[in-house]
């Protein structure tokens, strides 16, 4: 029986500072849009997010894919379900001993991200609940991981009915962006990908114990109720938008951000070509 679409948005909406309990997100997370899995963090199906104008079966998100490498049926699922991996985590330590697997039929995409990735400080999140830090984060994603993004939208170009998939660590801020990336050229609603956006609010409760400790670790504190902390770790429907602001504001948009040389560099040729290939089953 498929899920209540307004009880998973309002269980997605559930604020970071209060538990998710397993009765509650178990349900979500081994049904439709995501794919249930022991060792793929927040995986699901961009399309087949309720109201997604993606086609469904194409474009598959996630977080690391480092436990995937030792689980059998992970690795059966990768290889029947995806014919390109994206790797959006950064050179060094991040990736350095995990190495996304290496499975026959499948290509493994990693490319520098371009210039530096400046991260907004504690006192920034701080301040306006967070929503200015994160119009500056988002933004400078979208441009630091450009030259994969490009890859990403050159293949749609070239090989569309081809499935891929895209990772960062918790498949939530890198990821999402590049999805919601997805979801405008598909001409998917706006909400959809807000709505896409917030579900890793409940793909990551899984693993809470852990991603709450490594943040903390992150920006050197040991109190979560540093000012600032619960707005870094938090996702909002207003974070999204204050991105979409900035967008606009640099380059008028997602479509100016395609194909400004600042951005991706695409054509505006190969931009239409894209939107009728991420748009055609």
């Amino acid at each position: 029986m498929p899920l209540d679409t307004a009880a998973v948005d309002a269980l997605a909406a559930t604020d970071v500072r209060t538990v998710i309990p397993p009765e509650q997100f178990m349900p979500v997370l081994t049904a439709s849009p995501f794919v249930p899995s022991r060792s793929m963090l927040n995986l699901r199906d961009a399309g087949a997010v309720p109201g997604s104008a993606i086609p469904a079966g194409r474009v598959f998100r996630c977080g690391t894919l480092e436990y995937a490498a030792k689980d059998p049926e992970a690795l059966a699922w990768l290889a029947g379900h995806v014919r390109h991996i994206y790797d959006l985590r950064r050179e060094g330590a991040e990736r350095d001993g995990s190495l996304d697997p290496a499975i026959p039929g499948v290509e493994n995409v990693w490319l520098p991200s371009r210039g530096s990735y400046p991260t907004p400080t504690l006192e920034d999140f701080a301040a306006t609940e967070g929503v200015g830090a994160w119009k500056i984060q988002y933004l400078n994603v979208a441009l630091a991981y450009s030259p994969t993004f490009k890859a990403v939208l050159e293949q749609v170009r070239d090989k569309p009915r081809e499935p891929m998939l895209f990772h960062c660590s918790a498949g939530r801020d890198r990821t999402g962006v590049l999805a919601g990336l997805l979801h405008h050229l598909a001409g998917s609603p706006p909400e959809v990908a807000i709505r896409d956006y917030m579900l890793s609010r409940i793909g990551i409760e899984p693993v809470r114990d852990k991603l709450m400790p490594f943040a903390m670790n992150t920006v050197g504190i040991t109190d979560p109720e540093t000012p600032g902390f619960y707005n870094l770790v938090q996702l909002r429907p207003e974070y999204w938008n204050a991105f979409l602001e900035a967008l606009d504001e640099k380059f008028g948009g997602w479509d100016g951000y395609i194909t400004s040389p600042e951005g991706l560099g695409i054509s505006k040729e190969d931009l239409e070509t894209i939107k009728v290939n991420m748009r055609t089953e």
